[in-house]
């Protein structure tokens, strides 16, 4: 390599060092000056239990308990009687009981699900359910749903 051509490979080495670092300590807000607010894509590694708790329907009440860019934990409290409305959403879901008893519908399949079942929900497929007996489900959404940000 002539000596031209490894100055010029040098100065963009270089450039592009900077400026990936100026792009990193924007993203995570360290920018000297900065006064724009950096989107976060994640929680904070620990959550409380005691964080709040947000409606997501007649009787029906979640909360977020972790999340980034892939993933998103959430806890969804049901009263008796409490319907989790028929939907659709891309995302691949998985669903614990952990307490309570619930007649899930799974596109065609219909099965009434109680503490310690779980239920895989591919994407855009219709699903819902009836709460039978007041009872919280744990579900796991990929990638995380964004829509239930503020």
């Amino acid at each position: 390599m002539k000596m031209k051509d490894w100055k010029k490979c040098m100065c963009l080495m270089g450039i592009s060092l900077f400026m990936a670092s100026n792009l990193c300590a924007s993203q995570i807000g360290d920018v000297e000056g900065s006064n724009t607010p950096v989107k976060k894509t994640r929680s904070t590694t620990f959550i409380s239990g005691e964080s709040a708790w947000e409606p997501a329907g007649t009787g029906v009440t979640r909360q977020i308990m972790g999340y980034d860019g892939q993933v998103m934990l959430v806890k969804v409290k049901f009263e008796k009687g409490a319907i989790g409305t028929p939907h659709t959403h891309y995302h691949t879901q998985t669903t614990y009981v952990a307490s309570g008893k619930f007649e899930f519908t799974v596109g065609n399949e219909k099965k009434v699900v109680k503490a310690g079942d779980g239920i895989y929900i591919e994407p855009d497929i219709l699903h819902g359910c009836v709460c039978l007996e007041p009872g919280i489900l744990v579900d796991c959404f990929a990638p995380m749903r964004a829509d239930f940000l503020k």
